[in-house]
């Protein structure tokens, strides 16, 4: 049997651009791809922490080093620059391998660049 895992998050990314018109769905800096094991035409679910909105589409690459995060086409209508958002991807992982897998947990600062990864989250508590 296969699980579905998580296998990438890159939190709290801001949105830098939307555009509505350009082909492609989300353009994320490629240094941010590398981090977060994310590969260009991978899917990804993106989170927008400011509206709620959630939906799925495809990762491509962005300038390296630029933070770009740019929520495209017809995605562009549920992000606004500035938002903060939560990119994600799964994978089907093996019953065999769950104990052990981990995913790839990037987190950013203001700017949209890298400083911390992890490989867990942490228990919630009360």
């Amino acid at each position: 049997m296969f699980r579905t895992l998580l296998k990438s998050k890159i939190h709290r990314v801001k949105t830098t651009q939307c555009e509505l018109h350009y082909e492609g769905s989300c353009a994320i800096d490629e240094d941010l791809l590398d981090a977060a094991n994310i590969v260009e035409n991978e899917q990804v679910h993106i989170w927008n922490i400011d509206n709620g909105e959630r939906f799925v589409t495809y990762a491509i690459k962005g300038q390296r080093g630029s933070g770009m995060i740019s929520v495209n086409g017809s995605a562009a209508r549920r992000a606004a620059v500035g938002d903060l958002l939560i990119i994600a991807s799964f994978a089907q992982v093996h019953e065999t391998d769950v104990a052990t897998h981990q995913p790839q947990l990037v987190f950013v600062d203001d700017a949209n660049r890298q400083v911390e990864l992890r490989h867990h989250v942490p228990t919630q508590q009360l």
